[in-house]
């Protein structure tokens, strides 16, 4: 099941491949990478999942992975069984272009543990001594 969460994003398509990181929040899906940002809708049935999502470009540079540098729309289905979602999309504007896409959720990190005590404080009389060497 896709869960609410942050996830690592890579795809795929003929022309190139790219990275970028996608949040899901409450049936919203939004994100960026490089070159665009994303955001839209999504839908969970069970594994399933569908996702309507419009890209803007942020940066200019070279063409998106469907090789052209308009916003899209992509129309996306994919399933997700655990921590990994597959899907692939189609963009509206560029008919019979496939990307394949692979979501990996993040885990969050548990907070850094709270000292307890002092740290103690710096003497550099306590640092090693070298050799005396003669001259």
């Amino acid at each position: 099941m896709l869960k609410d969460g942050s996830y690592t994003a890579w795809y795929k398509t003929p022309l190139d491949q790219g990275t970028g990181i996608v949040h899901v929040p409450d049936g919203q899906i939004w994100g960026c990478d490089s070159l665009m940002t994303y955001h839209g809708f999504c839908k969970v049935d069970g594994d399933r999942f569908t996702a309507t999502v419009s890209t803007k470009r942020h940066t200019d540079g070279r063409a998106t992975v469907f090789g052209v540098d308009d916003e899209l729309t992509l129309e996306i289905e994919g399933s997700c069984p655990g921590k990994v979602a597959t899907y692939t999309a189609t963009a509206v504007q560029v008919p019979g272009m496939i990307l394949q896409g692979t979501l990996i959720r993040t885990e969050q990190q548990p907070p850094a543990p709270e000292r307890t005590g002092q740290a103690a404080s710096f003497n550099p009389d306590k640092l090693p001594k070298l050799p005396k060497r003669s001259r």
